[in-house]
């Protein structure tokens, strides 16, 4: 009986902890907990939801490759390195990176033992995970620094279609996300310090009271209700007392210098038999054409050799 109150006890405290917004620079876990699929039936990835900012993102990805074969994919992550983002203290800091790799099925991360010398260095403290057990074909990374990793490198192991035969050689498509900073909602719903605070009502700014934490912004609104809205002290204000506001009306300006941006290509699955049969039939039409200039050649010949008689 005592163990299981314990028991009880622990699971409730887990379950706290998991429920408080943490204060994080980037936050791809909180994807892997809240979805079950990180792209929606509309084609948006759900990192969108929080990274609420379009910034661009770049994909490098071979043309074609073959089965059971490693190759290598690049997400490319630009940002001005010279620009600096509000942490989850209040503080100014760097700007963290990070990714997903949507690919098809049977596509996976390469094992190590599969990886040559180039590929283990340009990994260097990036730590590549699956989405979930059970979607080894969904790829996340971060959040790592970003001003060292603008350019993420995924190492891929391509499927072999004789080993499965759910794997046939087509064309598939490959979906990527790529965030820089902070995002500015938590899965919760809850903002986080990276945002734009707004005014709640219309109305006249009573007072601005600073507590260690916030800005506690007090709008009067003409029904001679008051309403508090707090900003976070690290987010200066661009308002002051007895400035009349309307609803929805910022308070401060925006901090975020981040935001999230998708993109998706294609990749062809080759059977290295269409290429040989490609090859020969090249070669077989190279040889032909030859045949053809030596024969007219020969021919012009005998043609002048007959005009001399």
């Amino acid at each position: 009986m005592q163990k299981s109150k314990i028991k009880i006890f622990f699971t409730f405290f887990a379950s706290l902890l998991l429920a408080i917004p943490q204060n994080s620079f980037a936050f791809p876990i909180y994807a892997q907990q809240a979805y079950e699929n990180p792209r929606e039936a509309n084609g948006r990835i759900v990192c969108a939801n929080c990274h609420l900012a379009q910034k661009p993102t770049e994909y490098k990805v071979p043309l074609s490759v073959l089965p059971d074969k490693v190759f290598e994919t690049i997400v490319k992550i630009p940002y001005d390195k010279t620009e600096q983002q509000v942490t989850g203290d209040g503080t100014k800091g760097g700007l963290n990176v990070g990714a997903i790799v949507i690919l098809p099925d049977g596509f996976k991360l390469a094992p190590k033992t599969r990886l040559d010398a180039d590929l283990k260095a340009k990994m260097k403290g990036v730590y590549i995970t699956p989405y979930s057990p059970t979607k080894e074909n969904m790829l996340v990374v971060g959040p790592i620094a970003g001003e060292t990793h603008q350019e993420i490198t995924f190492p891929i192991l391509s499927p072999d279609p004789a080993k499965d035969k759910n794997i046939s050689f087509l064309k598939y498509p490959i979906y990527v996300g790529g965030n820089r900073g902070r995002g500015q909602v938590y899965p919760t719903g809850e903002k986080t310090n990276n945002n734009v605070f707004t005014s709640t009502v219309n109305g006249k700014i009573q007072t601005i009271k600073q507590t260690d934490k916030n800005s506690e912004v007090s709008i009067l609104t003409l029904d001679g209700i008051t309403k508090m809205v707090a900003v976070p002290k690290e987010l200066p204000l661009i308002v002051k007392l007895n400035d009349v506001v309307k609803q929805d009306q910022p308070l401060n300006n925006n901090p975020n210098v981040g935001g999230f941006g998708q993109a998706e290509t294609e990749v062809v699955l080759q059977d290295a038999n269409r290429i040989y049969g490609y090859l020969a039939f090249s070669i077989s039409v190279i040889i032909t054409q030859t045949m053809l200039v030596l024969k007219k050649k020969q021919f012009e010949k005998v043609q002048a050799a007959e005009l001399d008689f």
